[in-house]
């Protein structure tokens, strides 16, 4: 017997999430059908205005209530040098840290080997684009010590270097062990990796 089609559809919706299959997609609309219609309504209004009120930065591309965000916008931060990385929670595990004072960039992901027409979606062009515009002296690959975070940082080696600038390309030290991520790393160990970057420029 299938499901009546509101609860369907909306299992189909949560599959789409990230690591949600059939059966958890299930729990979390049954969830919500158990936990009456006040809590319901509460989801649907903080999606609602998730939807309304985040904008991306039109700077970094984070995710924020105003663009320019808060960090491009503070005049305390260093303007010359850029930290690359791929999502918005890597940019919070930086900023845990407190040893960095530069400025972001967040590319929406990495380049995926299965599915290298990716490349088209991350914000490498905006990147390049900031990094000419802008007087900037350093940029920093902040990226997951994964194959997909290798693949991506040496792209992006490459196509900063077909600027000829004087840019200097470094990558955060190889404290982090290969396969991890930035953002369940220690504050520790990522103070330490970047701390320690190594200059490939």
């Amino acid at each position: 017997m299938a499901y009546p089609s509101p609860i369907q559809d909306l299992i189909e919706e949560f599959k789409n999430l990230p690591g949600v299959g059939k059966k958890t997609a299930e729990r979390y609309v049954f969830y919500i059908l158990k936990s009456g219609k006040k809590e319901a309504a509460d989801l649907a209004k903080s999606v609602n205005k998730l939807l309304k009120e985040v904008t991306s930065c039109k700077n970094c591309w984070n995710f924020s209530d105003k663009s320019p965000c808060n960090i491009c916008s503070d005049p305390k931060r260093n303007k010359r040098v850029i930290s690359v990385v791929a999502e918005p929670q890597d940019l919070e595990a930086m900023e845990k840290v407190k040893e960095y004072n530069g400025l972001y960039h967040i590319l929406r992901g990495t380049i995926e080997a299965d599915r290298e027409d990716n490349l088209k979606y991350l914000k490498v062009k905006e990147l390049l684009k900031r990094i000419k515009q802008k007087d900037i002296k350093e940029v920093i690959l902040s990226l997951n010590p994964s194959m997909e975070g290798e693949t991506t940082m040496m792209y992006l080696e490459k196509q900063i270097d077909k600027l000829d600038s004087d840019v200097k390309v470094s990558r955060l030290a190889r404290g982090l062990p290969m396969g991890s991520s930035l953002q369940y790393a220690d504050e520790i160990t990522l103070g330490s990796a970047l701390k320690n970057r190594t200059q490939n420029k």
